[in-house]
């Protein structure tokens, strides 16, 4: 878990791959993508080669006009640009064995489409600040690890895995499978964040402000949680409310401390 870069390397903006074999060579070499961007109607052998090549692996694609590439880079692009990413993803199914191998009790937490990259630093920055051991994300509808997420968590999102996948039900059924509750955050509860045990391995799952946790991890959580309102305002800003119930997750586990 300590193969993340150095925080004085990243640039002001990710870097860029442009072309085919570029990017074909990227993909190739173990580069971290971030993401690519693929004019939308390409066709040919070379982007036959990139497609076979995708298949099955954890980078998000996005089918896009020659327009917007033009307007990223007046390069000859040849209708693809790769963003290479400042950090290192990693792999929940790693991570979860690992902690119990050192006696420590998992905290996981999940962002289901949570896509401000304001919002992903400064939650990155809180999860490594109370312990949480890896932070796990969607492959699609998820904020970019870009410059700006970087400078918001203060370079955590070096020091705490971030892990992303392309179904976040079936890492709930793993992280279930593997002893680890899941407490949804949300509104669609009586039940307020105080009432779960998290002294138990817990993943803890946030979603987006406009649309919530979807139906799908809803079901398979253990546990609904609201966080308290008294006021006129009805909800909280994600970020905000990722720090409330991580810290109600840390008063409990210290007050289990001898």
């Amino acid at each position: 878990m300590d193969n993340f870069r150095r925080p004085q390397r990243v640039k002001e903006n990710n870097e860029f791959v442009f072309g085919i074999r570029a990017v074909i060579e990227a993909i190739k070499a173990g580069r971290d993508i971030e993401t690519i961007y693929l004019q939308r109607g390409l066709t040919g052998d070379l982007f036959t080669e990139l497609k076979t090549l995708l298949h099955g692996t954890l980078i998000p694609l996005n089918s896009v006009p020659v327009e917007k590439l033009n307007r990223m880079s007046q390069k000859n692009h040849q209708g693809v640009i790769a963003v290479i990413s400042p950090i290192t993803y990693q792999n929940i199914e790693d991570i979860i064995p690992s902690v119990f191998e050192k006696g420590e009790t998992p905290l996981i937490l999940i962002l289901d489409s949570v896509t401000d990259v304001r919002n992903m630093g400064a939650i990155a920055r809180t999860a490594a600040c109370v312990g949480v051991h890896a932070i796990v994300v969607p492959l699609k509808n998820a904020a970019q690890i870009n410059a700006d997420a970087i400078k918001t968590s203060a370079g955590a999102l070096f020091s705490i895995p971030i892990c992303r996948h392309d179904n976040l039900r079936k890492i709930c059924l793993f992280l279930q499978d593997s002893g680890l509750q899941i407490v949804a955050c949300t509104e669609k509860t009586n039940d307020l964040i105080y009432a779960p045990d998290y002294t138990m391995p817990t993943a803890i799952v946030m979603g987006s402000e406009d649309e919530g946790i979807s139906n799908d991890l809803l079901r398979v959580a253990n546990h609904l949680a609201k966080i308290p309102m008294a006021g006129k305002i009805e909800s909280l800003n994600v970020s905000v409310s990722a720090g409330v119930i991580l810290y109600e997750a840390v008063r409990q586990r210290n007050l289990q401390i001898p």
